[in-house]
């Protein structure tokens, strides 16, 4: 099974990843200083509104601080999944976030599909959300 993950959300919910099952979950780790997350974001949001009727769900952690909410918020309104601040650099089991963009793709049955730790570039590009994500949207 993935590690659970809880998303606080900016505007006050709390989103279980646990709570997502039977859907494809990818949880992405951001920062507003990171120029790769900028780029990558708009496609992620892009990818999430072509398939979220198929069962996708997008959970966006931003890593930044709450002195930075402002710069968060404006980053989330141009975003269609939900954000929230992750509150410091780890992750429950997934460990301390050390690289940014990285992401973590759970299938349907709640397993741990695709590790963003195990790639060596692991920023979203439309070929790599089509050869992992699409897949198990299918499954």
């Amino acid at each position: 099974m993935a590690p659970p993950l809880v998303l606080h959300t900016l505007d006050g919910r709390s989103i279980a990843t646990r709570d997502l099952l039977g859907k494809v979950v990818i949880a992405s780790f951001w920062a507003t200083w990171c120029g790769p997350c900028r780029d990558e974001l708009p496609l992620l949001s892009a990818f999430y509104r072509a398939h979220r009727r198929q069962g996708l769900e997008v959970l966006g952690f931003s890593l930044d601080g709450q002195d930075a909410l402002p710069a968060v918020r404006g980053v989330a309104a141009t975003l269609d999944f939900p954000v929230g601040l992750l509150g410091g650099a780890y992750a429950g089991a997934y460990g301390r976030i050390w690289r940014i963009p990285v992401s973590f793709t759970i299938d349907r049955r709640g397993l741990l599909a695709d590790n963003g730790w195990d790639d060596a570039h692991p920023a979203w590009t439309a070929g790599r959300l089509q050869r992992i994500v699409l897949p198990l949207l299918k499954a």
